[in-house]
């Protein structure tokens, strides 16, 4: 449970944004923000800085574009020098353009999330991050679905062409279980010599606490949580419950547990995520959640968001026909 190399990230802000189209407001931000670094967590990531050409700045909220001034707002009176900042650019919706030099920026960690046919474009951006100063890592999403060629081939080329800091197993679906995690991390370390591994789990199947201790005990070192599993869909492994297993004394809990019921609790009332019977079904059939959410976006006096027989037989059809 103890190893100094362990890097907890609380993504809250960033993978929660993607249930209220990064609608935050700034004081929210702060909030958690302010929380995180006093809990002592290593890394907060604070959103995506993805291109204003994919994203309508009238439909998005701040945090899928984190503009320098926005950020500043955020950090202002207490920038932690424990606690880096970091933000998401998809590979496939962001421009190596978007980002500053770090001398000019409050960011300190530029994650780049891609799926392994996007390979070359995470590496571009990646390689852009390291090369204006910032740490990076790569993070390939839906796994559980990319080829085993292809991602021993996506690996390869991470460990040959990138100075990255990490490398991550996503379970995008969650669908993974913990002999999964087990073969996964095995097989980045058989390629990636010179980085770390980190895992970031979701919680379809009610496994991504599971699945991260899993990932840990095979000697994954940076640890992905949200605040109250608050993300997509079924959410994430609950970063104060990932504390409370590490018993790590650099971090104090104290602070979480003020800020969710301050700023997490009160956007159950606004925002569904967690345990719920379709994106168990999409999980464990391992398909993509956004199915399961849009069931869950139907409202209450529509039979149809509880015809939950029918929405398995459905995405089982579809998983036949693939």
């Amino acid at each position: 449970m103890f190893r100094p190399e362990i890097k907890v990230i609380d993504c809250t802000i960033r993978d929660g944004g993607l249930m209220n189209k990064s609608n935050f407001t700034i004081e929210t931000v702060r909030n958690v923000y302010k929380a995180v670094c006093a809990s002592g967590i290593d890394i907060v990531e604070l959103g995506y800085r993805n291109s204003k050409q994919h994203f309508s700045v009238k439909e998005y909220g701040l945090w899928r574009f984190c503009d320098e001034e926005d950020l500043r707002k955020v950090v202002d009176g207490i920038k932690s020098e424990k606690t880096k900042i970091a933000i998401m650019q998809d590979s496939h919706k962001a421009v190596s353009e978007d980002v500053l030099p770090k001398k000019d920026s409050v960011v300190d960690v530029i994650r780049v999330a891609t799926y392994v046919k996007d390979i070359d474009k995470a590496i571009k951006l990646a390689n852009n991050a390291t090369e204006k100063g910032y740490e990076a890592t790569i993070n390939i999403m839906s796994i559980s679905r990319a080829l085993e060629r292809d991602l021993d081939e996506a690996l390869a080329q991470i460990e040959k062409e990138t100075k990255v800091s990490a490398v991550y197993i996503v379970d995008s679906f969650g669908s993974l279980y913990s002999e999964d995690m087990d073969y996964y991390v095995d097989k980045f370390k058989k390629y990636i010599k010179n980085k770390e591994i980190g895992v970031h789990c979701h919680n379809s199947t009610q496994l991504a606490f599971a699945n991260t201790i899993a990932g840990i005990i095979r000697g994954a070192n940076y640890l992905d949580g949200t605040l109250y599993g608050l993300g997509r869909g079924s959410g994430n492994c609950p970063t104060e419950l990932l504390l409370s297993f590490l018993k790590n004394p650099k971090f104090d809990s104290r602070p979480l547990f003020d800020v969710i019921s301050k700023e997490i609790m009160p956007l159950t009332k606004k925002i569904t995520w967690g345990y719920s019977i379709p994106y168990m079904i999409a999980g464990s059939l391992n398909r993509h959640p956004q199915a399961a959410m849009d069931m869950m976006d139907l409202p209450d006096n529509n039979p149809e968001k509880f015809e939950y027989r029918k929405f398995y037989e459905k995405l089982t059809e579809e998983q036949m026909e693939d």
